[in-house]
C-alpha cells in the first residue's frame, strides 16, 4: 500500500522496522541471546532489502531503518515528528481473541498520537 501511494505522489518510502530489546529482555543479556538479537537485525535486514527491491521496480525510493528500542509507538512518532513524515502507514495486527475489532497496541497508540495523518493497512 505504501509503495502504491507512493508512486503515485512520486514520495519516498521510510521502512522502520523497531526491536522491541528492553522489554523482550535482550539488553544486557548472555552472549546466546545477543547472538539471537544478532540473528534478528540480520533477518530484518533481509526483509527491508527485499521490499527495497520491489520498490526499485516501482521507481520509489526507499530507507530502511532499524530500532531497538524500549518503546515501539514512541520510536515510530518521534521518527515521524522529526523528520515532519507527511503520512504513516502501519499494519494492523490485534493479538486479542478479538482481533477483528481491536487494532494492535502498537496501530493504536501511534493513531491516537501522530501529528500526521495514519493510514492503517490490515
Amino acid at each position: 500500500m505504501a509503495l502504491d501511494l507512493a508512486q503515485k505522489y512520486d514520495s519516498k518510502v521510510i521502512i522502520i522496522s523497531c526491536i522491541d530489546v528492553f522489554s523482550s529482555g535482550w539488553f544486557g543479556k548472555s552472549e546466546f541471546e545477543q547472538t539471537l538479537l544478532k540473528k534478528l537485525r540480520g533477518k530484518i535486514m533481509k526483509e527491508i532489502q527485499d521490499l527495497e527491491n520491489i520498490a526499485k521496480k516501482k521507481n520509489v525510493t526507499t530507507i530502511g531503518k532499524i530500532y531497538e528500542t524500549a518503546s515501539i509507538t514512541k520510536s515510530l512518532l518521534n521518527y515521524a515528528k522529526s523528520n515532519k513524515i507527511d503520512l504513516i502507514v502501519i499494519g494492523s495486527r490485534g493479538q486479542s481473541g478479538l482481533r477483528d475489532l481491536f487494532l494492535g497496541s502498537i496501530s493504536h497508540g501511534v493513531i491516537q498520537r501522530a501529528k500526521c495523518p495514519v493510514l492503517i493497512v490490515k
